[in-house]
């Protein structure tokens, strides 16, 4: 069995990640003023550049605002804003989706063309017992997001191809964490539900299991473009691409 490698936090994501959470809980309230950076330094017993990094990345999801000669205030914010935890929502922004989403068309469209064709009947019962799971945990988000994964990587599994099973290792941290907030906005912006998202896969399974390359591949754009309009709807509506 291999695990994950557990990668330490930085000292910048320790502050940053506690700030964030006295601002989703209402420690930190809109208006509110800072300290400055020596005094959080001292507050944290980090170096200044843990401070002014961590306050960065806070401004880059815009939370705080940075007024020169003044300090730094918490900003006024929609609720969205503060909805996921820190490393999800620094993982939420506009360019970075957009690079991973790139990734996947071009990964994913050319992984279930090349599982219609290869695919063991090994492969499809593990691509079935993802769907089921995916059916049965239907409410439960978490453990949906784990099957839709499972599903995922069943299919790479059926190309047959090293290389392509460890493209999709390598992406695997940013899938999990984008399928899971996709799957919640999803539900949240009610323009679907999670009937329909299993109706997606069920329709890629399909056509891999009739060998169908083609039409594996198309369903699977379309797939991701589904994913994409729901994220950039997301960004419509919050300031997170700023």
């Amino acid at each position: 069995m291999e695990y994950k490698k557990i990668e330490p936090k930085k000292k910048y994501e320790e502050v940053a990640e506690t700030i964030y959470d006295m601002i989703r809980t209402g420690k930190l309230e809109p208006g509110q003023k800072l300290h400055s950076v020596q005094q959080l330094a001292e507050i944290f017993h980090v170096g200044r550049s843990a401070i002014r990094e961590a306050l960065t990345a806070l401004k880059a999801m815009g939370l705080i605002e940075i007024r020169q000669g003044e300090g730094t205030y918490i900003k006024e914010f929609e609720t969205e804003q503060i909805a996921l935890p820190l490393s999800t929502a620094i993982l939420m922004n506009k360019e970075d989706i957009s690079h991973l989403l790139e990734v996947r068309k071009i990964l994913e469209t050319g992984t279930a063309y090349s599982a219609a064709q290869k695919r063991t009947y090994a492969q499809l019962l593990a691509m079935e017992e993802a769907l089921e799971q995916m059916r049965l945990m239907n409410g439960n988000e978490e453990l949906g997001e784990k099957a839709d994964l499972a599903f995922h990587f069943a299919i790479a599994e059926g190309s047959q191809n090293p290389l392509l099973i460890n493209l999709m290792n390598h992406v695997a941290g940013l899938m999990g964490e984008t399928m899971k907030e996709t799957r919640r906005l999803w539900l949240y912006s009610k323009q679907t539900t999670t009937d329909r998202l299993y109706e997606e896969h069920l329709a890629i399974y399909h056509a891999i299991k009739s060998q169908d390359g083609e039409k594996a591949r198309t369903i699977m754009l379309e797939h991701i473009e589904n994913v994409e309009k729901v994220l950039t709807n997301y960004f419509k509506t919050t300031k997170m691409d700023k």
